[in-house]
């Protein structure tokens, strides 16, 4: 059996219903969004899967969309069936009020690291974690510094002439 971008959908749609959100196909890869308190289950069920076997945690990011009101921040897994060479993305939103999700650390052991470090860079909590504390960034920060919240140059600074910058 060839895995194909359909089939997944289908067999998602048809255990998940109405938590399976957006399908595209950005670049040939199937993409959906799902609630953020069904990461668990829907990631789960993917892995266990006796045909299509997502065994491999290929990448855990997370993306802050600040006008994206009330869901701001998102978990982004690529995850990937070795049988068929088959990869696909799985989106979950959460507010920037209560950054919060289910880790999924028992389901992939990989996700341990990915997890701490997209708290560390976005703020988000990956409620259940084992050890969920600042990766790269020291631990007395009090700021997530990929959150588009600050500006990006430093407005103070008074040795640079925008001439020299193309504006």
């Amino acid at each position: 059996m060839s895995l194909t971008n359909e089939i997944v959908l289908k067999a998602l749609i048809d255990q998940f219903g109405e938590h399976i959100k957006d399908p595209t196909e950005p670049y040939t890869m199937l993409t959906i969004t799902i609630p953020a308190s069904q990461n668990v289950p829907i990631l789960s069920w993917l892995r266990d899967h006796r045909d299509f076997q997502f065994v491999f945690l290929t990448d855990l990011c997370g993306v802050h969309y600040p006008a994206n009101g009330g869901l701001e921040l998102a978990v982004i897994y690529h995850l990937h069936s070795f049988i068929h060479n088959y990869r696909m993305r799985i989106k979950a939103f959460v507010s920037s009020l209560n950054p919060e999700i289910p880790t999924i650390t028992e389901i992939y052991a990989s996700a341990n690291w990915m997890e701490r470090e997209t708290y560390d860079f976005f703020g988000i909590r990956f409620k259940g974690h084992p050890q969920l504390k600042r990766i790269l960034n020291m631990d007395d920060m009090n700021y997530f510094p990929m959150l588009k919240q600050y500006p990006l140059e430093d407005q103070l600074r008074e040795d640079k002439e925008d001439k020299f910058f193309g504006r």
